[in-house]
């Protein structure tokens, strides 16, 4: 009760992450230690020492208080490791958390029955049955088929992730898919409406809440409702499940069959309706590419979206899950140097350790230092360096010392990158904290620049239509680039050819390298088709060769298809 209490009226609420579940066990262990030393005072007070004439009591009490001791300074160990790691896991993956759920609910939803449908028709049908009722309140006599057909309700009403389908009364939020902790033993986590899933922020998310959240991230993984399967005795949760690239493109390719109108190439922001509320469908819209300008969604934008919802969210669960182990180890660590000042104050409050055990424990301690004093250092830097500066998380495209790799596996005292070419690169974090990190994904939608020459003497009137009709590309191109590029005279070279830029922003950033150079390669065929259009063309200055003499021939070979000298 007082754990429980304490977590709801905690005043940094975003530090207390790991408060209900990492420290409960030494909070509980405090509190019943701490009563029985207080009942172990109280019943055998000094009257009843006098009288036995033991130290048996006294000896018994200072092992209570040793014991107290100990689980204290392990309750401070805890809570200080937790709210290290607290800081870090909110404050990094809150938001991503929560649009990685938001999109495993679109997914999930768009791939079963047209809930909103089915509400409006559970709520006609109430409408009817209510009306029916009165009717034969009244007295009137209603036919027997229409009553049957009027009470019938919906063939399945199945709230998301949450098993078999099943049929309710009131279509209520959907929830997220549980946790899969049958093998831990757990109690199974009911998941989280999306509507309390929109009301959090990180501002006041609770330790219990965020814990849920990570659990779904980590031990969860993106489903669909697959129509085939609902009259199956076992629900078979590989088939519904998106475990790879593959997967995602098929998980794709079904979602547009089921929300697309039979024979349209196109899903709308109607059909969306039909299973989404209107403020989700219209968030829902937003989520892919330029949907929102073209109030239509491609078969091309619905499969890349769910293909990146399932990279960020392998994404997210390997960082989870590698940043756990780096707690783990952090607390290993810390455990044992713990574990040395409980066993040295053990030893003062039993009065076993004398002057000369102190001096001997000292001295070693000092030689301890000597030896492993550069690796204290180095571990010291890398946890700085991790839970402090914390410059990228898993899956990051970073750019360190002009080579561009991507973040595979954060550990305590190294972190594994790959390269280009897949090549592993492992990086200890002490070297990294002292290096410049360029960060692709924490970046804000990222510019891009494009060069070219034209001669010289290209007529005003086609440079002035060229520029309108890259312009006008850039703007229809409204879901690759943003408007108002910057096209400028750059340098004059050599009196011959004029270098011109056009400055441009994405509305991404470079995270995804292939998808930099796909639009920016698209741009440059268009600018290429341009130019050819319009006849400009760039050429060289004549140049004038003088040949002043010619050596004599000193030779008599002949090429050998000669026979003879030419005539």
């Amino acid at each position: 009760i007082i754990v429980f209490f304490i977590e709801r009226n905690f005043l940094l609420r975003k530090r207390v992450l790991y408060f209900v579940y990492g420290v409960r066990k030494a909070v509980q262990n405090c509190l019943w230690l701490g009563l029985v030393l207080i009942a172990w005072h109280y019943l055998f007070g000094k009257k009843v020492q006098r009288e036995t004439k033991s130290d048996v009591l006294r000896f018994v009490t200072k092992i209570m208080i040793c014991l107290v001791v100990g689980v204290m300074l392990w309750l401070v160990k805890t809570l200080l490791v937790k709210v290290l790691a607290s800081s870090f896991h909110v404050s990094t993956y809150f938001d991503r958390i929560q649009e990685s759920l938001f999109n495993q609910y679109v997914i999930e939803t768009l791939s079963g029955p047209p809930l909103v449908e089915i509400r409006r028709a559970e709520e006609e049908e109430e409408r009817l049955a209510n009306e029916v009722a009165n009717l034969q309140k009244a007295g009137a006599k209603i036919p027997p088929g229409l009553k049957t057909s009027t009470l019938s309700s919906p063939q399945y009403k199945r709230p998301i992730g949450s098993g078999p389908i099943q049929k309710s009364p009131r279509a209520k939020s959907p929830m997220i898919s549980r946790v899969l902790s049958v093998e831990k033993g757990e109690k199974d986590d009911k998941g989280i409406t999306i509507e309390h899933l929109h009301k959090l922020n990180p501002k006041n998310v609770s330790a219990w809440n965020m814990k849920r959240l990570m659990n779904i991230i980590r031990h969860g993984a993106l489903s669909t409702l697959d129509e085939q399967i609902q009259d199956s005795t076992q629900e078979d949760e590989s088939a519904t499940q998106i475990r790879s690239e593959y997967e995602a493109k098929v998980a794709a390719r079904k979602i547009f069959q089921n929300v697309a109108k039979p024979g349209s190439k196109y899903i709308y922001l109607e059909d969306i309706e039909r299973f989404l509320p209107e403020d989700e469908a219209l968030k829902t819209m937003s989520l892919f590419e330029g949907a929102s300008e073209s109030r239509r969604i491609s078969k091309k934008a619905l499969k890349n979206w769910v293909v990146n919802a399932f990279r960020e969210r392998r994404a997210l669960a390997f960082t989870l899950n590698d940043t756990k182990t780096a707690v783990n180890r952090l607390h290993r660590m810390v455990d044992i140097l713990v574990g040395i000042i409980i066993v040295v104050i053990w030893l003062l409050i039993l009065e076993i350790a004398s002057s000369k055990v102190l001096v001997f424990i000292s001295s070693q301690l000092l030689l301890v230092a000597f030896v492993f004093g550069n690796t204290c250092k180095t571990v010291f830097e890398a946890i700085i360096f991790l839970f402090v500066m914390h410059p990228f998380d898993v899956g990051d495209r970073c750019e360190i010392d002009g080579v561009q790799m991507v973040v595979e596996e954060m550990n305590i005292l190294t972190t594994v990158f790959l390269r280009y070419d897949n090549q592993k690169v492992i990086i200890p974090n002490s070297v990294l904290a002292t290096k410049a990190i360029h960060n692709y994904h924490r970046s804000p939608d990222m510019g891009d620049a494009v060069e070219f020459c034209i001669h010289v003497k290209t007529p005003a009137e086609k440079i002035g239509l060229m520029k309108q009709r890259i312009m006008s590309y850039i703007e229809h191109k409204s879901d690759h680039w943003y408007p108002d590029p910057m096209i400028i005279f750059k340098e004059l070279e050599e009196l011959n050819r004029v270098r011109i830029a056009i400055w441009l922003t994405h509305r991404m950033n470079h995270q995804d390298m292939g998808e930099r150079f796909t639009r920016r390669a698209l741009l440059i065929e268009e600018m290429v088709k341009i130019f050819n259009d319009l006849d400009i063309e760039y050429r060289l200055y004549p140049i004038n060769i003088n040949v002043c003499s010619v050596p004599p021939m000193a030779s008599d070979r002949l090429p050998p298809k000669w026979t003879g000298p030419a005539s």
